[in-house]
């Protein structure tokens, strides 16, 4: 199976950023540029997002999976990883069950379980899928996505642009949402619990305290579960604080993976 959809930047410490489920490794844009400054930064598509079309994996192993193999090809034995959501729970799961691979672990508005609650909401969104696939209206998936990820005043602020992503999204083809339904499908039940006490690589939990989709209990649940996890709280933050707040997510990053490179120089 060929490598995954991805980009290199940079020269440095390997930084390799996770997207979350309904990216694309472009929206990382405003971070990686100036992460680029200091670290070799490394984005992709998973398999089923829109640069790497294909069949997802059916589980979050795959995901992972496809990712040891990503930086196989591009010879890296272990990076720093940060993720977003969907990437962030798919960077757990890489921690726990291939630690060599993983140095440090940043894992923004993500969970340690999906609850009935969310689930219900993670239906009514693969259904939106469904019905899109089968030439419904896609921009359906579009609104459930803008309503649990920003903010009411990024919403307000960045009206326009997110009513001409609306129509965008309205015109993809029906296999994107097709795959989008399969790339969701994994988190049906997920429970990360067993596998936190595996996870042993410095980790930092970001969360923002006005998230809808994993609100903010959930990151401290996480982080209670990891030893020696650290929980940096984002006042304000949406699911999509990694856009809304870009210059706050940097430089948690950069300082969290330039203390770990230090320690790692002075062992």
């Amino acid at each position: 199976m060929s490598v995954i959809a991805h980009a290199v930047t940079g020269d440095g410490p390997p930084l390799l950023l996770l997207n979350g489920g309904l990216m694309t490794y472009a929206a990382w844009e405003p971070l990686a540029a100036p992460l680029a400054q200091t670290y070799r930064v490394i984005r992709c598509d998973f398999r089923g997002q829109l640069l790497s079309p294909g069949d997802p994996p059916s589980t979050l192993d795959g995901h992972a999976t496809d990712l040891a193999a990503l930086l196989d090809h591009l010879g890296e034995r272990s990076v720093h990883v940060a993720g977003a959501s969907f990437g962030a729970l798919i960077g757990l799961v890489m921690a726990a069950s291939r630690p060599a691979r993983v140095r440090s672990l940043v894992a923004m508005t993500a969970t340690e379980r999906i609850t009935p609650d969310m689930a219900e909401g993670g239906a009514e969104l693969r259904e939106a899928c469904r019905a899109a696939a089968v030439g419904g209206d896609g921009r359906r998936v579009f609104d459930l996505i803008s309503e649990a990820t920003w903010s009411p005043a990024f919403r307000t602020a960045q009206a326009a642009m997110l009513a001409a992503r609306r129509e965008q999204i309205g015109l993809l083809p029906r296999s994107w949402f097709a795959g989008l339904e399969q790339l969701l499908a994994p988190l049906t039940d997920l429970d990360l619990r067993p596998l936190l006490p595996a996870i042993a690589c410095p980790t930092l939990v970001v969360g923002g305290d006005a998230d809808v989709t994993f609100p903010i209990e959930h990151s401290r649940a996480l982080t209670a579960g990891i030893r020696g996890a650290r929980l940096e709280i984002v006042a304000g933050g949406s699911h999509g604080l990694v856009i809304e707040h870009a210059p706050r997510v940097v430089g948690l990053i950069q300082e969290f993976v330039r203390d770990q490179d230090r320690a790692g120089a002075s062992t």
